[in-house]
């Protein structure tokens, strides 16, 4: 007869093996055994650890329900259910469905688990997805977020909450968990404020054959989200094409001089077009507007031809009317002096003041009747 002493510490519990067969749990003290060609080992487990990883776990669960009742906090989930676990009242991790586990009873750590359903719902209840928040704060983080989706919908946005690729519902501002566990769970966040959508590079040939290279800018708003993320796959790519197809109806239909003559058709044909196909997805065009019509070289070197001659065309016009003008004022004045001796008088005497401003010096003999008679002779 053999006999073996195992202390078991405090902090600690023994599995007592023999012949490599679960016999008991040993509890902290001194134990004795007794053996007859058996073969007994004991295995400790340090309480500070309250997972009890053991290869003997499920065989325990299994066979063992007394003591697994005694000595363990037995979890076992099922397929549609996740778990809460709690170390002294903290959270310290979310356990997946299908888990099955055993944690070490009345140690060190007082292990809790709360079992939840998430079959009947994806969102995570309001006051359990605050709780995985203010966890993210703490600086031991929480195992197994990585199945729960948290996402912060900004007060001028939206989002688009998608589950195993349809559409569930639309998320106002706000908080939102959910769970991903056994789904594919999305949110798109979508920003409901107006936009600014630009199209750029546009080659397009006027009806006159001319190649004009146009820059447009737009803004637009979404009118109802669901209805353009049910209708189209990318909303803001379909409004660019309806864009860059209104665009080219504008121009291709118009010769160069009636675009360069009225410049806002351009904005008020393609805004008409895409508007009234927009209605219907669930998006608005607010406004559009060409920000740059680039010509090709040869074309502005024409088009700069034309500007001079027509501003020289113009000059010339204005002159040749000034002209007429100081001539009828002169044959006027000349008629007047005609008829009236005094009025010839006093134009002479005016024309005497201005000679008399570019002269320095005069020398007057015989009188200023000798002078107005030298300058002026009257038949």
């Amino acid at each position: 007869m053999l006999f073996t002493r195992v202390t078991v510490k405090k902090n600690e519990r023994g599995l007592l093996l023999r012949n490599g067969d679960f016999e008991r749990v040993l509890h902290p003290g001194e134990h004795r055994f007794s053996s007859w060609k058996d073969e007994l080992r004991v295995e400790t487990f340090a309480l500070e650890q309250a997972a009890f990883n053991h290869g003997l776990a499920d065989y325990l669960m299994a066979k063992e329900p007394e003591v697994v009742e005694a000595e363990f906090v037995r979890v076992e989930l099922g397929e549609h259910q996740v778990g809460l676990r709690t170390d002294n009242g903290v959270l310290v991790e979310v356990l997946p469905p299908a888990t099955r586990r055993l944690y070490w009873k009345n140690g060190l750590v007082d292990v809790k688990v709360e079992v939840v359903d998430i079959g009947s719902s994806v969102e995570v209840a309001p006051a359990l997805a605050a709780r995985f928040v203010q966890t993210q704060l703490r600086s031991r983080p929480v195992a197994g977020l990585a199945g729960v989706l948290q996402v912060q919908v900004p007060d001028h946005g939206a989002g688009i909450l998608w589950v195993d690729g349809h559409i569930e519902r639309l998320l106002v501002a706000g908080s939102y968990a959910f769970w991903k566990f056994n789904r594919n769970v999305t949110v798109e966040l979508v920003d409901l404020r107006l936009q600014a959508l630009e199209v750029t590079g546009q080659e397009i040939l006027t009806r006159d054959k001319v190649a004009l290279r146009l820059n447009l800018s737009a803004t637009w708003r979404f009118t109802d989200v669901l209805q353009a993320y049910t209708q189209l796959q990318k909303p803001a790519d379909h409004l660019y094409r309806e864009l860059q197809f209104g665009l080219r109806a504008a121009v291709g239909t118009r010769s160069l001089d009636e675009l360069l003559e009225n410049k806002t058709v351009i904005d008020e044909v393609v805004t008409a077009q895409v508007s009234a196909k927009l209605g219907a997805y669930g998006i608005e065009l607010d406004g559009v507007g060409v920000k740059d019509i680039v010509l090709p070289g040869e074309m502005k070197t024409i088009l700069a031809q034309v500007v001079e001659a027509e501003k020289s065309a113009e000059a010339n016009v204005i002159r040749r009317r000034e002209e007429t003008a100081a001539t009828r004022s002169l044959l006027n004045t000349a008629k007047v002096m005609e008829g009236n001796p005094v009025a010839l008088r006093m134009k002479e005497l005016e024309t005497l003041e201005r000679v008399a401003e570019r002269i320095d010096k005069i020398s007057v003999f015989g009188g200023l009747d000798q002078v107005l008679n030298g300058l002026v002779k009257l038949r």
